[in-house]
């Protein structure tokens, strides 16, 4: 007989800080491609994707053979900064596969295998080769959870977690925070222009392209274009953080190059080691690599079995198949949504986002949440974001077959009904 883990367990032992198993109460076993189990052999289809570190799905099978293969033949597994055969072939795949088709020119540094990291890094590089203090965020951003990184932070309640003043950062309006109307990025410039704004000329403006935690808002392709003009124009370097939205999330490898934009700094995490290992990179155009050895390092920045997964996910990226998939199964997920919200008016909803990186706001305080609760009863694993939690979020796999693809929206369908129309108990009299 099996035994049963007790869940009692994490209260007891296990920090005030966690999170996710609050919201997923079970304890899971197993997981293959878009689906996990729990102890009690429960199936879920599973709509979050490790918050987009899984973007290949849970334990790719060729990811996994390379990484078993290199296990069993003793490869190097911790190296720092040292040369490696992993290391030096990730290298030379990602810059034949990814950097060289989309004619970007960078260097990739390895910063520690966070998002917040990565961020962190290109923050503390911006500085260094402008000289200036400053960064200009944006509102509803979400970057990271250390000093600097929530300092560019939108969200006031991860913000009041430094416990200190987050200083030398000034955040300007997204696209479309207060209206479809207004021009941000006119707002933006005028303080630029104006030496009575209080508005220094900043080191880097930093961003997403589409907000994942700040509630799946997407940026306009002409809104970016006109910000890497105006860093042009000033000479502010820009960054974009595509941690969340990177690595085929939105559509496209990067989440920026239907916007014809080229970032002078790039974000990378999550999904980029293609098997949920912890690796980041920061992408710098060369001019700008201006580091001395080891000014930023860090003990786990050689984490080589995710070199070797890494390089076995950029496969998918070979020819165009893979980014066709994305795209037809993308128009489906929105679609889907559309219909949705017009078929439950009741949700006073509205769709959100862009590729497998959508979801659904609800103008309702806590219907997301309940939308999500009754998700996961009916197996499905899906979460929330935005600053009160009012945007319902799909995240699936981008591997997802069309018949799990369609089993989950099935599922989040039945979840709204079941929320905005609960059944009345029925007596006879």
């Amino acid at each position: 007989m099996t035994h049963k883990t007790d869940m009692n367990i994490f209260a007891q032992l296990e920090s005030e800080v966690r999170s996710y198993c609050r919201s997923f109460p079970t304890v899971f076993t197993k997981a293959k491609g878009s689906k996990m189990w729990d102890e009690d052999g429960k199936e879920y289809i599973d709509f979050f994707s490790g918050a987009g570190a899984l973007n290949y799905g849970h334990n790719d099978p060729i990811m996994k053979e390379k990484l078993v293969d290199y296990i069993m033949n003793d490869g190097i597994t911790h190296s720092l900064d040292m040369g490696t055969t992993e290391k030096a072939t990730f290298l030379k795949e990602f810059k034949e596969t990814i950097l060289k088709p989309r004619d970007l020119n960078y260097k990739v540094m390895f910063p520690g295998p966070t998002g917040t990291n990565t961020v962190e890094s290109a923050l503390k590089l911006a500085r260094k080769v402008t000289g200036r203090t400053d960064v200009i965020s944006f509102t509803n951003g979400f970057h990271g959870m250390t000093i600097g990184a929530l300092s560019v932070t939108g969200n006031s309640f991860k913000r009041k977690g430094a416990g200190i003043p987050l200083t030398h950062t000034v955040t300007m309006p997204y696209d479309n925070f207060v209206s479809d109307e207004l021009d941000t990025l006119e707002y933006l410039e005028r303080f630029l222009e104006d030496g009575g704004s209080g508005v220094a000329i900043p080191a880097a403006i930093i961003l997403e392209t589409v907000q994942g935690e700040g509630g799946i808002n997407a940026a306009r392709y002409e809104w970016l274009k006109k910000v890497e003009e105006i860093c042009r124009r000033w000479d502010i370097l820009l960054i974009v953080d595509d941690v969340q939205a990177g690595i085929g999330r939105t559509g496209s490898f990067f989440s920026f190059e239907k916007a014809g934009i080229k970032p002078d700094i790039v974000c990378l995490s999550k999904s980029i080691s293609g098997y949920g290992l912890p690796l980041a990179l920061t992408l710098i155009k060369p001019e700008y690599d201006i580091w001395e050895p080891g000014e930023h390092n860090g003990t786990f920045r050689g984490n080589n079995h995710a070199f070797v997964t890494a390089t076995a996910a950029l496969t998918y990226w070979k020819d165009d198949q893979f980014e066709k998939k994305i795209t037809k199964q993308s128009e489906r997920l929105y679609s889907f949504l559309e219909d949705l919200v017009a078929s439950y008016p009741e949700l006073e909803g509205q769709v959100r986002g862009r590729g497998f990186m959508v979801g659904v706001c609800s103008a309702k305080e806590g219907l997301s949440e309940k939308i999500a609760a009754q998700a996961f009863e009916r197996g499905l694993i899906m979460e929330t974001a935005g600053p009160k939690d009012e945007v319902f979020k799909l995240f699936p796999a981008l591997t997802i077959s069309d018949e799990e693809l369609e089993k989950g929206l099935q599922m989040i369908k039945e979840s709204v009904e079941a929320t905005v129309n609960p059944k009345e108990l029925v007596t006879n009299g």
